[in-house]
């Protein structure tokens, strides 16, 4: 039996449990929903206060538009700061901003000057946090696991729509029965209490984007991958802005007001309900195949809405395309982390967030000039999802991720170099140098020196200082939380040993030999670059079955634990070259064939 017999190289468990029993998930999750539940009040709230006050609707949508248009179209900026200065010089002063102009229209008064009131309204939603954003890029580091990572990407994802759903009830609420301004109090609250949560957890305090080579990164912002994904999503994003409008349209056919609210509410349910489903289980294909999947999917779920259905069945297809959003969206963020460059991946996830807003917007507007011919309101969020999946299609090529970048090929001369690697000139590798320039993860830099380590050795144990906090920043976090740390890193080292055992047992792998303190380590090492080398070179390669049988083979010849121990962060596209120079005294004495 070989990796290739199985589904998936991650065997990690990946449950609901053990992701949200996770270190700060839950935290996090629940930080940054209530931050965000304002989202979906502001625009209910300003409609009730203005028309409290004695204004007019069309005063009330106008304010209520500029503060999505001007939180929507800041938030590519504010990812660029927040890459730059980290989470929380960022967010706390923006939601300070934001709850306090939001604080401030009730003591300004519905009746004010109109000027005075759009430009706060402005403002505020030009200065609200970016939380979704800042909250994508603190994943990789809660969760370094890839499978529980697509499993709180699918869970955060899919319980965004109830934010729609729930926000705008909650603001009528609080309107009904304590009046307007309650509303409006209670927003700003609620949106300084939820990123109070998020930028006061330990993940968002010590949150640094990776370094990179500025031009580089620049440049591979705006490839052609990202700005096709952007397109594409935006089309997603018209389907839902028509959606809404359509929703008003059989409200307004069959007489029934409440099904403007109830419908949106059915496709919100099913795009909740999808996430759960796709998180449940690891599904087949690349992160390109499953994104032009699940958004043929998404159109095939629109097309039942040309037939003009009633209401009932109306909302229960609503819930159909819904299915297919969550899984749109999530394998887009994946698609940008395959894209974007590192040290700006909080603005890249802030671009797909707006492309997805400007299409619902211009989605919304067009619907609405049409909204007295039916039959071409319903067919408007097919329309929209019809040139995703065009836009998707054509694109694949620029959207799937490369075969990882091995020692043996050559790197161009216009490919972006990382600080943490050896220096380059021209093609060719000049002598393996001593002197190495780190940038930790806590974002300092220092300079190790390396002589002490074989030069093969060099890039690796760079590459491992480069992913941990330097020693004066791990030190202190050692001192305030040494308890919790020990306690987390004992349940995740026994964790990972018994995926590792299991996995040994599954494919027929010899016991490692060594000295009884480095053999579970061993084990584990073993383990995940193997998995890490399957991944790169089949699943996202050009390998078939047949090539890792062979690889697998040499895999059982090296049974020396300290030889897996300091491979283990080597590139898995390095593991044959890595295997072909392992020496007798790494291969042991005795036969690991089966």
């Amino acid at each position: 039996m070989t990796l290739a017999d199985t589904p998936t190289t991650i065997p990690q468990p990946a449950t609901y449990g053990a992701v949200l029993g996770s270190r700060h998930v839950v935290r996090l999750l629940a930080g940054t929903l209530t931050g965000r539940l304002p989202n979906g009040m502001v625009s209910v709230g300003l409609v009730l206060w203005i028309t409290g006050g004695g204004g007019t609707l069309a005063f009330a949508g106008l304010l209520a538009a500029l503060y999505g248009l001007a939180s929507g179209l800041s938030q590519p900026i504010k990812g660029r700061l927040m890459d730059r200065f980290g989470q929380t010089r960022v967010s706390a002063p923006a939601v300070l901003l934001n709850s306090g102009c939001v604080a401030a229209l009730p003591w300004i008064g519905a009746g004010g000057h109109p000027a005075v009131v759009t430009a706060v309204v402005g403002f505020a939603g030009m200065v609200t946090p970016p939380l979704e954003a800042g909250l994508r890029a603190l994943w990789p580091a809660v969760l370094p696991d890839l499978g529980r990572r697509r499993v709180v990407q699918a869970l955060d994802t899919g319980s965004q729509g109830l934010l729609y759903i729930a926000g705008p009830l909650l603001a009528s609420w609080l309107a009904t029965t304590h009046g307007p301004d309650a509303a409006l109090t209670a927003t700003a609250a609620l949106g300084l209490v939820g990123t109070a949560v998020v930028l006061t957890a330990a993940p968002s305090r010590t949150w640094r984007p990776a370094a990179t080579n500025t031009s580089a990164s620049s440049s591979r912002l705006t490839g052609g991958g990202l700005v096709l994904l952007f397109t594409a999503l935006a089309g997603t994003g018209f389907a839902l802005g028509a959606m809404n409008v359509w929703a008003a349209g059989m409200a307004s056919t069959h007489g029934l007001a409440m099904l403007s609210g109830v419908l949106p509410a059915a496709f919100s349910t099913g795009s909740f309900l999808g996430g759960l489903i796709y998180a449940h289980r690891t599904w087949p294909g690349t992160t390109t195949a499953q994104l032009i999947t699940t958004a043929s999917l998404f159109l095939i779920g629109w097309l039942p809405l040309l037939a003009q259905p009633g209401p009932r069945t109306a909302i229960a297809l609503a819930v159909v395309p819904g299915l297919f959003l969550t899984l749109i969206i999530t394998n887009g963020f994946h698609t940008v982390d395959s894209l974007a460059p590192a040290s700006r991946t909080t603005e890249a996830y802030a671009w797909l967030i707006l492309s997805v807003g400007t299409g619902q917007a211009a989605g919304t507007a067009l619907a609405g000039t049409l909204a007295e011919r039916p039959f071409v309101l319903a067919a408007l969020p097919a329309a929209g999802a019809a040139t995703a999946l065009a836009i998707l299609i054509l694109a694949r090529r620029k959207l799937g991720p490369g075969r990882p970048l091995g020692r043996h090929r050559r790197i161009r001369r216009d490919e972006p170099q990382h600080v943490n690697s050896p220096a380059l000139e021209g093609d060719v590798y000049m002598a393996v140098q001593i002197e190495w320039k780190i940038v930790h993860s806590c974002g300092h830099e220092v300079t190790h020196n390396l002589v002490d380590r074989p030069a093969d050795k060099r890039a690796g144990f760079a590459r491992w200082l480069g992913g941990r906090d330097c020693t004066d920043c791990w030190k202190a976090a050692r001192d305030s939380d040494s308890a919790a740390k020990e306690e987390w890193l004992a349940a995740k080292r026994a964790e990972e040993q018994q995926a590792a055992l299991a996995w040994a047992e599954q494919f027929d792998m010899p016991p490692l030999e060594g000295p009884e303190r480095a053999l579970a380590w061993g084990e584990r090492s073993r383990f995940q670059l193997a998995t890490t080398a399957y991944t790169g070179l089949v699943s996202e390669g050009s390998w078939d079955e047949a090539d890792w049988a062979v690889l697998e083979e040499k895999i059982r010849t090296v049974t020396r634990a300290g030889w897996w121990i300091d491979q283990r962060d080597a590139d898995g596209s390095d593991l044959p070259e890595l295997l072909d120079a392992a020496t007798s005294e790494d291969r042991g004495t005795e036969n690991p064939f089966r």
